[in-house]
């Protein structure tokens, strides 16, 4: 088995495949990998980046440098190579190669393949005309450059392309690191959900995992920031920090237009609870805005931002309040954030695992804390213990 087959085969290790009994593993990776183009060699590459000339370049993150190239048969594509100094970035490699290898959606960026030739490691994505989303949303020169339409379209994207991703692939996946800068968006405005260096697999069979921290400031679940506690509810809330800052134009971490509001989810549930959701919105919006759109959007982004994780719509749900609007949308709660307090009880179960991880986005904040491996699963309070009004977890 030549070096790059043996590769593959760890590579691929984790997803089961079925056979048909008359070859080999070994035979069926190669096939799935021919069918699927998903090996590319080296020497492409190098001619497809015009030998990573920094005229292709189009950034760098912890994971190394990414270049735009072109194939022979016209495609665009960014290609991103490992730094060889990056241990951790080796780690996210191998992660996204396996997580991404057979995920298909319109709101997912498309792993075209990946190349392993002697210390470089490439993973070949298709290229993305109009950057991140980042660029456009908290620049103030550029705001203005995504309208109402546009941005409540993102939301849908968004939303439909983390549902895939905890429900309808191959395996259920959590990002774990949703922020405005790992969307990207191509030449019709197309949200594409990037960056899985840091995804983890969703547990069947529990409720969520034990894991160490990792993610970007400002868009952590308060009961994984605290306790490590990872489930498709943490990508829930990341999602509704970027809905708030898709409407506000401002940025959750940095926020401080209200010096009472110490972040941008509790000043926007502050006006929502005075009826006056609508002052967060971006003044740019103001021409464009569908006020019935704007105020729907808002109530789902405090929704999927509550401190218990358990009254968090999960994203099929999200899909269709942003679909077709529900005669009756329950009321959200005051928003979580690191400090939020809610009740954990003793009752243990399944196996805990851990992880690490940094963000690729060398300007955030990263979280690297780790939290205990073997401790016991924690069940949050029910509904019920919750003011209805919005107040912190009363005692139970």
């Amino acid at each position: 088995m030549t070096k790059t087959k043996n590769f593959l085969v760890k590579l691929l290790k984790p997803f089961k495949f079925q056979f048909n009994g008359e070859g080999t593993e070994e035979e069926d990776l190669e096939r799935i990998a021919a069918q699927e183009q998903k090996l590319f060699p080296f020497e492409t590459l190098v001619s497809a980046t015009k030998d990573f000339h920094s005229s292709n370049k189009l950034g760098e993150g912890g994971f190394g440098p990414v270049h735009k190239g072109k194939l022979d048969d016209g495609r665009e594509i960014a290609v991103k190579n490992l730094s060889h100094s990056s241990n951790q970035g080796k780690k996210e490699f191998l992660n996204e190669v396996k997580l991404l290898a057979r995920v298909q959606h319109r709101n997912v960026v498309k792993l075209l393949g990946y190349c392993v030739h002697d210390a470089e490691k490439l993973l070949v994505y298709e290229y993305v005309a109009n950057e991140s989303l980042d660029k456009l949303l908290f620049k103030s020169g550029r705001r203005d450059s995504l309208d109402w339409k546009q941005r409540n379209d993102i939301i849908v994207g968004i939303a439909r392309g983390l549902l895939y991703l905890h429900e309808d692939s191959h395996v259920p996946i959590i990002h774990r690191d949703i922020k405005a800068s790992n969307i990207l968006l191509d030449n019709k405005w197309v949200p594409k959900i990037a960056d899985f260096g840091m995804a983890r697999l969703s547990p069947e069979d529990q409720t969520y995992v034990h894991t160490r921290v990792a993610g970007t400031n400002g868009y952590m679940a308060p009961e994984y920031v605290m306790h490590g506690h990872l489930s498709t509810k943490a990508d829930v809330f990341s999602f509704g920090v970027l809905v708030l800052e898709l409407i506000s134009g401002q940025k959750n971490s940095t926020f401080n237009l209200d010096p009472d509001s110490q972040d941008l989810l509790e000043w926007a549930y502050k006006l929502y609870k005075k009826g006056r959701s609508l002052d967060i919105m971006d003044s740019i919006l103001a021409s464009s805005a569908v006020p019935d759109q704007v105020a729907l959007c808002i109530q789902i982004g405090l929704l999927c931002t509550q401190s218990d994780p358990q009254l968090r719509p999960t994203m099929r749900r999200v899909v269709v309040m942003l679909s077709k609007r529900p005669a009756i949308l329950e009321e959200p709660t005051r928003p979580g954030y690191p400090g939020t307090r809610y009740r954990r009880s003793r009752r243990a179960t399944a196996a805990s695992s851990s992880t690490a991880g940094t963000s690729s986005e060398s300007s955030s904040r990263t979280f690297g804390s780790s939290t205990s491996a073997t401790a016991s699963t924690a069940t949050f309070t029910s509904p019920r213990l919750y003011d209805p009004h919005g107040k912190r977890p009363m005692k139970g």
